[in-house]
């Protein structure tokens, strides 16, 4: 019996250190929802290739945390005729306390088909910023911007 005295404590230890990784995820995953409910994300995008860049900007209305890492992100985009609210559905991975949002060949009625990886990042002050890549059709390009809350 003296041999399996350690497993208890290393039993208990295993199940407060998942918790508190639960814990911390939990409220990486709230303070990502906050930051993007009722932000806009304001910048410059570019296709690569070309020199010039172009303004960027996307109100954000909401966010919604679907099973198995995706996510829904009601963005209204906008386009020449007019903007449209659209329901992005990405995955969101975590590369450590960064949010990483992942499009893959999503078509978005409307728009098109896109591909894209777009980090965000907030500091301690509520100052929050994104930068990434998109693919849409037969271009690409970079983005880059600040999350303007109101």
């Amino acid at each position: 019996m003296r041999p399996l005295c350690w497993i208890l404590p290393l039993a208990l230890a295993a199940g407060v250190s998942c918790n508190r990784h639960q814990d911390v995820q939990a409220t990486r995953e709230a303070e990502f929802r906050s930051l993007l409910t009722g932000a806009k994300l304001s910048g410059r995008f570019w296709v690569t290739g070309k020199p010039e860049t172009h303004a960027d900007s996307y109100k954000i209305s909401g966010v919604t945390k679907l099973p198995g890492g995706f996510w829904t992100i009601n963005a209204e985009i906008p386009r020449p005729s007019g903007p449209l609210t659209v329901p992005v559905p990405v995955r969101v991975e975590w590369a450590g306390d960064t949010p990483v949002i992942q499009l893959t060949e999503a078509t978005l009625p409307g728009l098109g088909t896109f591909t894209a990886r777009v980090l965000f990042y907030a500091d301690k002050n509520g100052r929050g910023h994104y930068a990434g890549f998109w693919w849409g059709g037969d271009h690409g390009g970079e983005m880059s911007g600040l999350v303007e809350r109101p």
